[in-house]
């Protein structure tokens, strides 16, 4: 196993669980849930830092991940075209803002992380924000109820376009989300449902605090990003995750010889979640126009 020249951190390999990646994520996770939960707000300058474009690279999954993926899916008969918007904007984005706080705090306190190069550091937040604020709804069990929206006529799609493109939001394929210039537009109800499968999916198999972190550990260090610069060290630290969750599953469930393997496809369901959707969705109400990207600086290096 490779690991960076200089960490103190074991990796996958190490001997001191004490002063493994695990130990801290499990140690600052629990910290967190007691700290002052603060609410997000606009950034008050343009941040000097520019955020790279990164294209997220999917991994394998086992055919019984992809078949359940695909079951979430919108089928063609017209729900990806219908949208919707939350039905109590001013208290679920409080929620989600709450628990936006929560999760880099608890990035920025997982030492491993905090020892990386901050190009690095910068791949990673940008794509695990998302997928670990879900899975914070999930642990801390926030719902939300929406409401459907009228989809966007072709007229308003031209003349809305031109702004659409200056919210820093895309779709999974990278184009610009045209409708997201309105406060109306909402998003798809595939992508709502989406969310609500996860987070059901993560309440049916009612996940202990220690499977979370494990889970965390394996989102936060995603090894598929393309430019890392310490790549087989992140790839060693997603190992250790996966392997601390098996074991940890073995110990506690020892009937039940799925669990893993659904912990797995729980963990798969998150690559279909959408960051664009994910801000669109949870933070323009409170944030505007305002570029996603520079509130997660703001956040992140602000303090």
């Amino acid at each position: 196993m490779a690991t960076r020249e200089g960490c103190h951190c074991p990796g996958a390999g190490g001997q001191n669980n004490n002063n493994s990646i695990l130990y801290h994520i499990l140690k600052n996770d629990r910290l967190t849930t007691t700290e002052e939960q603060q609410t997000i707000t606009k950034p008050q300058q343009h941040q000097q830092h520019r955020w790279h474009r990164v294209s997220s690279c999917s991994s394998s999954s086992s055919s019984s991940s992809r078949l359940e993926l695909r079951q979430q899916q919108a089928c063609s008969c017209g729900t990806s075209r219908r949208r919707g918007s939350l039905r109590s904007p001013q208290v679920t984005c409080k929620a989600a803002s709450a628990v936006l706080v929560k999760t880099l705090r608890f990035v920025k306190n997982v030492p491993c992380f905090r020892e990386l190069p901050e190009d690095d550091q910068l791949l990673l937040v940008r794509n695990c924000w998302a997928p670990l604020l879900v899975l914070g709804f999930a642990q801390d069990r926030v719902d939300f109820e929406t409401t459907e929206t009228a989809e966007p006529s072709m007229l308003q799609r031209i003349l809305t376009g031109g702004s659409g493109s200056q919210s820093g939001l895309t779709d999974r394929q990278g184009e610009p989300l045209l409708e997201q210039s309105t406060d109306t537009s909402g998003v798809s109800l595939a992508d709502i449902q989406g969310i609500k499968a996860f987070l059901k999916k993560c309440w049916g198999l009612d996940i202990s605090t220690k499977e979370y972190a494990y889970i965390k550990g394996a989102v936060l260090f995603n090894s598929d990003l393309p430019g890392l610069r310490y790549l087989h060290y992140i790839q060693s630290l997603r190992r250790e995750a996966h392997q601390a969750l098996n074991e940890h599953v073995k110990l506690i469930h020892r009937d039940d010889t799925t669990r893993f393997a659904k912990l797995l496809i729980t963990l798969s369901m998150l690559r279909a979640i959408s960051p664009a959707v994910v801000a669109q969705l949870f933070f323009k109400p409170v944030i505007g126009a305002v570029n996603m990207e520079d509130v997660l600086l703001e956040m992140f290096y602000g303090k």
